[in-house]
C-alpha cells in the first residue's frame, strides 16, 4: 500500500477538522480510500496531486496539480504537471467526469501531464472530449490554443492508432483560450459552479489565477506568481485557498547552492517567498491557507514554516501529495489518500461501452505483408 504522509500532515492529523468541534472531527476517517465514499450533496473534495518542482519529480512529490470534485458530481482539474497523473489514477476516478482542467500557465511543471490526462483518461472511461481551459499569451504562438494544438500534433499517430478501438469523442482534445488581462472574469459557468480568472505574475504575460465557487464555498488556486495585487483582492475569505509558498533566498543558496543573486532573482522576483506568502494570507484572511511548490525536505519545511510564521498567525498547512480535504461550510478535515501501488483501471460504464467508435487503425501493404503466418488470430466478435 502507497502512504504519503508528510510532516505537516502527521502534526495535524491528530486535530480536529479546521472550524469543526473535536465531535465532527469523527464524522470521517483520517485515511481516504479510493472508491469507498460518497461526496455529501454540500461538500467539496480536494486532493494534492502534484506539490512538487520541475526538477527533481520524486516518488513523494509531482509536479503541480489539484483534484476539486463537487457534491453535485462536477470535477476539476487545476493544472496537469509532470507525473502528476500517477496520483490523479491512484484515487481511480470515474474518467468520465475528469473531462475539464484549468491551467495557470504553460511550464512543464504546470502542464506536463496534460497528454497523460488526455489519452490515459480516454483509455480508461472518458468517452467525450478533454476540455482544457487556460490563457493567452502576448502572442498566439505562446497561448494555451497553440499549446493544445501542437498536442494534436505531437500525438497525431497515437490518436489516429487508437481509431475504431475506443470512443470517438473521447479522443477529442478542445482548447478554450481566454484573455490573460481578463481582471476576475468568468471563464467557466455551468451546473451551478462559476469559475473566475485574474492574471499572475511569473515570467512572461500568460499566467493567471482561478476562484471557484459553488454552493456557498469557495476554491482558490495559484500557479506561480510573484505577489500580485490580483491575487489579494479576489481571493479574500475564500475557504480553501492555495498559492504558491517558494524558498527564501538563503535557502536556496544553503540547500540548492544557488549563487547569491540567482536565488534573490529566482525566490523574490519570479516566485513568492515563505515571507511574501504570509503577507498574501494575512490579508486574504483563508478558512485555510495552503502552501506548495518546494520539495519538502525537513529541514526547508521548517525553515519556511517559521518565516510564513512571522507575517501570517491563521490556519496553514504546506501540502505534501495525496493530502486531502473534505470542505463544508461547517468544516475543513484534512486527511490522507492511502491507495494501492498496481491497481486496475476503474470501470468504465455502460456509456462508454456503448459510444460510437468509426475507422480503424490499419497498415499498409508492405507491414501487412510482414505478418507471421506461424499465427492465426480467433475471428473477431460481431
Amino acid at each position: 500500500m502507497k502512504r504519503v504522509l508528510s510532516a505537516a500532515l502527521a502534526a495535524c492529523l491528530a486535530c480536529a477538522p479546521f472550524g469543526a468541534t473535536s465531535q465532527e472531527a469523527e464524522k470521517r476517517p483520517d485515511a481516504w480510500y479510493p472508491r469507498t465514499e460518497t461526496l455529501g450533496p454540500d461538500e467539496m473534495f480536494v486532493v494534492a496531486l502534484g506539490t512538487g518542482m520541475p526538477t527533481p519529480i520524486t516518488r513523494a512529490q509531482k509536479s503541480s496539480a489539484w483534484y476539486v470534485e463537487l457534491g453535485n458530481g462536477d470535477t476539476f482539474l487545476f493544472d496537469v504537471g509532470s507525473g502528476s497523473t500517477e496520483n490523479l489514477f491512484a484515487l481511480r476516478p470515474d474518467f468520465a467526469r475528469v473531462d475539464k482542467a484549468f491551467l495557470s500557465h504553460l511550464h512543464s511543471d504546470h502542464v506536463g501531464d496534460v497528454d497523460a490526462l488526455w489519452v490515459g483518461g480516454w483509455l480508461s472511461g472518458r468517452y467525450e472530449p478533454l476540455h482544457i481551459y487556460g490563457p493567452s499569451g502576448s502572442e498566439p504562438r505562446l497561448g494555451t490554443a497553440a499549446f493544445v494544438e501542437g498536442l494534436k500534433m505531437a500525438y497525431a499517430w497515437d490518436i489516429e492508432g487508437r481509431a475504431g478501438t475506443l470512443p470517438d469523442r473521447g479522443g477529442m482534445l478542445i482548447a478554450h483560450e481566454f484573455d490573460y488581462k481578463g481582471e476576475n472574469e468568468i471563464v467557466y459557468e455551468a451546473n451551478g459552479v462559476t469559475i473566475r480568472s485574474f492574471p499572475a505574475v511569473h515570467s512572461i504575460d500568460g499566467s493567471v489565477s482561478y476562484r471557484l465557487d459553488w454552493n456557498g464555498l469557495s476554491f482558490v488556486f495559484g500557479g506561480d506568481s510573484f505577489p500580485n495585487k490580483w491575487f489579494v483582492e479576489y481571493a479574500k475569505g475564500a475557504d480553501f485557498v492555495v498559492h504558491e509558498l517558494f524558498y527564501g533566498p538563503e535557502d536556496l543558496e544553503t540547500f540548492l547552492g544557488f549563487p547569491p543573486r540567482q536565488a534573490m532573482q529566482v525566490s523574490s522576483y519570479i516566485h513568492t517567498p515563505p515571507e511574501a506568502f504570509g503577507k498574501i494570507m494575512a490579508e486574504v484572511q483563508p478558512r485555510l491557507a495552503v502552501g506548495y511548490h518546494s520539495i519538502l525536505v525537513p529541514e526547508m519545511l521548517q525553515s519556511m514554516s517559521d518565516t510564513v510564521r512571522e507575517t501570517y498567525d491563521g490556519p496553514l498547512v504546506i501540502a505534501s501529495d495525496l493530502m486531502a480535504w473534505n470542505i463544508t461550510k461547517d468544516s475543513i478535515q484534512q486527511r490522507e489518500v492511502v491507495s494501492a501501488e498496481r491497481v486496475q483501471p476503474p470501470p468504465t460504464s455502460p456509456e462508454y461501452a456503448t459510444a460510437p467508435r468509426s475507422g480503424e487503425a490499419g497498415y499498409s501493404d508492405f507491414i501487412n505483408a510482414g505478418k507471421w503466418e506461424g499465427f492465426t488470430p480467433p475471428p473477431l466478435p460481431e
